[in-house]
């Protein structure tokens, strides 16, 4: 960060406005030092900065808020407004560097070469007879040359002033004539204290006029008094008048010497002027303390509001990480339980196979014990129907006696043949039944087995989608429920910060206010003053203007006195001798009333110069404090002016973040929203499609089982009923 050029002075008036805003925004660049170098360019030519007259607070605002300051009249060359104008851009983007300010035209053109040192030998010039004319009025003084009268004296003041007048115009002419700030030093200022910190060197010669006996800038017990320490010598200009010189002791030498050795230059103010300078130096350490307290202060405040905002900051970056971790648990948790529960779904799966297999293998062993139970009766009853046809036969055979024996015996093993053979087939055809019974409902069973293992995945798949859905409703109610802690996290930071910022700014509104009640005082306190000056210089002044009304008195009684004389000789001739008593005294008597008339009119223009002069001051000093009132009174209104202009400037900010805020809270909640409905329909969708691609996938299984189961033809397997032993 650049400091700007007028860091020194401690008033605001070379501020660049990207430095006053600097003490709110932050950071600002080299270019304040552009813009300050544009300034100085309108005080030496104006010889005071673009709103000098103002209090320092309400500059800060104008030269922050007006537009760039330009110069006000129109005597300066075109080259040099575009030269002020280029360097006072309002933008710091668009302000020329040092570099570009090389090129311009103002400063490439050509110049006289001696035209700075011609400048300055004319001020030192004229800055010496000033302080010539000091001298000689301070001689005046001292030695109390009482041999002209008081008339002459009053003369030879009249001539000094009237020739320092002169002198302060000529200096005054060469400031306006060249851009520089002008000495303006006054006439009073010629009747000041000579307190001096220059030494006057002469071309010719290296001894000083005037020496003091102390080192400081400003000090009363150096001021030009007959003590004997101090030396006065030939006047400088070189005129011959010689001068008492009461013996120089060693200080006074050994001083002079460590004068010339420390300052072997000739200043081009004069005493009064620097002396009043440092008067007025001291006078603002006041204003620059206030000033560099106010700095302060808005440096302070912005450190606190970037403080506070760090700490927001902090307190939301935690929050939302709170928030994350808990969001992360519950995915982790929710994870961990879907993982926990396919595991179970996995073992209830493979214990329902065990169980199914182990179901199936009782089945087949119940049905084939059951058709070996079967198979045993059914032999046992064939045994049975065999041995009652075996000796059915027998007996129609012993019945028969006619047939012969052998062919009887044919007979009954033929018999027993056909009997024999019609007992393997039933027997063959009653395995065959047992056989196909056995696959039907073997068949049958693992079809219902499977009937149920897709109920268990149909549980199954129900149970996961109704946990996802659960842990899904849970997880919205959390997010919605973080939505609305942040959202009063936010809304109770952005209350905070605000707060913090009206704070901050009634603050400085009320030590704005407090500093200009304070410049007003000092206003009003430094025009008191100067009227008590002018009521203690006005004596001063009425005996000048008494002096000159008796002078004009004097002339009017001499050229009286000559009229008398001349009448009287006239008179004298023209009448006879017997009567010149009579006319002398006619005439004596006609002076004496005249002189009466001229005294009586003398005493009557003394009083109204007087009373005029007290109602002339009177009034003068009633305007100027009108004046002043009038334009304390327009800075305050400006003043205030401008803190509502920024009160509601920082209000309507306010309502800005505030609506922004509710703007974002509401987009944030509505992309929620919308992201639960988005969720919520992909995961019905998922249930529908993981639903309809399990049943599919079981249908399909159905079908392809039960078209093998016909290939194998067992037929319709779904209206088969079991036997009364069948595993249900």
């Amino acid at each position: 960060m650049a400091s700007p050029a007028n860091s020194f002075v401690g008033t605001p008036y070379w501020m660049a406005p990207e430095v006053i805003l600097a003490m709110d925004e932050g950071q600002y660049d080299g270019k304040v030092d552009i813009w300050s170098l544009g300034i100085t360019c309108i005080e030496l030519a104006e010889r005071k900065p673009p709103l000098f007259n103002m209090n320092a607070m309400s500059a800060l605002y104008h030269i922050a808020q007006n537009d760039s300051p330009t110069l006000q009249s129109n005597e300066w060359t075109d080259s040099f407004r575009r030269f002020v104008d280029y360097c006072l851009q309002k933008i710091p983007q668009e302000r020329p560097t040092s570099a570009e300010l090389l090129r311009h035209d103002f400063v490439r053109r050509d110049r006289p070469l001696r035209v700075l040192i011609d400048l300055i030998q004319r001020t030192k010039d004229a800055v010496r007879e000033l302080d010539n004319l000091q001298y000689r009025k301070m001689k005046k003084i001292l030695f109390q040359e009482t041999r002209n009268g008081p008339l002459n004296e009053s003369q030879e003041d009249e001539e000094d002033s009237e020739h320092g007048t002169s002198l302060i115009r000529e200096m005054d002419s060469l400031g306006s004539n060249h851009s520089i700030p002008s000495v303006s030093v006054s006439t009073g200022s010629q009747s000041s204290s000579v307190n001096s910190m220059q030494e006057v060197m002469d071309e010719n010669s290296s001894e000083p006029v005037l020496m003091q006996d102390d080192e400081s800038t400003v000090n009363s017990s150096s001021s030009v008094m007959p003590k004997k320490d101090h030396v006065f010598i030939r006047d400088e200009a070189g005129h011959g008048d010689p001068r008492p010189e009461p013996r120089p002791t060693q200080s006074v030498q050994s001083q002079a010497l460590h004068y010339r050795n420390r300052e072997r230059f000739a200043t081009i103010k004069s005493a009064s002027l620097v002396t009043r300078q440092i008067h007025e130096h001291e006078q603002e350490n006041e204003l620059r303390e206030q000033m560099s307290g106010y700095k302060r202060m808005r440096r302070q405040h912005q450190k606190q509001l970037i403080a506070l905002e760090n700490k927001l900051k902090a307190e939301m970056d935690e929050h939302r990480l709170k928030l994350q971790k808990e969001v992360e648990t519950h995915a982790n948790n929710s994870s961990i339980e879907l993982e926990k529960l396919a595991k179970k779904q996995v073992a209830i799966i493979e214990k329902e196979a065990k169980v199914a297999a182990a179901d199936e293998k009782k089945f087949q062993q119940q049905i084939l014990a059951q058709q070996k139970k079967d198979l045993t009766t059914f032999l046992e009853s064939q045994k049975k129907q065999y041995k009652i046809c075996k000796e059915k036969i027998k007996e129609e055979m012993n019945e028969d006696h006619s047939t012969p024996k052998k062919e009887k015996q044919e007979r009954i093993s033929k018999h027993k043949e056909n009997l024999q053979h019609t007992q393997a087939e039933e027997e063959a055809h009653l395995l065959t039944q047992q056989r196909l019974y056995y696959d039907k409902n073997c068949r049958f069973f693992k079809r219902k087995i499977m009937i149920k293992r897709h109920e268990v995945e149909q549980q199954n798949i129900r149970e996961e989608l109704n946990k996802k859905r659960t842990q899904k409703e849970m997880e919205h109610a959390m997010l919605i429920r973080h939505d609305e802690s942040t959202r009063e996290l936010e809304y109770r930071q952005l209350h905070t910060l605000q707060k913090l910022r009206m704070d901050l700014i009634r603050l400085q509104h009320q030590t704005e206010l407090e500093n200009q009640l304070e410049y007003n005082k000092r206003r009003e306190r430094e025009l008191h003053r100067k009227h008590v000056m002018e009521l203690r210089q006005q004596p001063k002044n009425l005996k000048a203007m008494e002096m000159q009304i008796k002078k004009q008195f004097q002339d009017t009684c001499k050229v009286q006195t000559k009229q008398y004389k001349a009448l009287k000789n006239h008179q004298l001739e023209v009448t006879p001798k017997n009567e010149h008593k009579t006319i002398l005294k006619t005439l004596k008597d006609e002076q004496t009333r005249k002189l009466a008339i001229l005294a009586e009119q003398y005493e009557q223009s003394i009083n109204e110069m007087m009373a005029s002069q007290a109602l002339r001051l009177d009034e003068a000093q009633e305007a100027e404090c009108q004046a002043l009132r009038l334009q304390l009174q327009q800075e305050m209104e400006l003043l205030n002016a401008y803190q509502s202009k920024i009160k509601m400037q920082t209000e309507a900010q306010h309502e800005r973040e505030l609506q922004k805020l509710e703007q974002r809270v509401s987009l944030r909640r509505a992309h929620l929203e919308q992201k639960i409905e988005e969720e919520l329909a992909a995961l019905q969708k998922e249930r529908s499609e993981r639903i309809k691609y399990l049943l599919e996938r079981q249908e399909r299984e159905i079908e392809t089982f039960d078209m093998e189961s016909l290939r194998m033809g067992f037929g319709n397997l779904v209206t088969l009923d079991f036997p009364k032993e069948d595993y249900r």
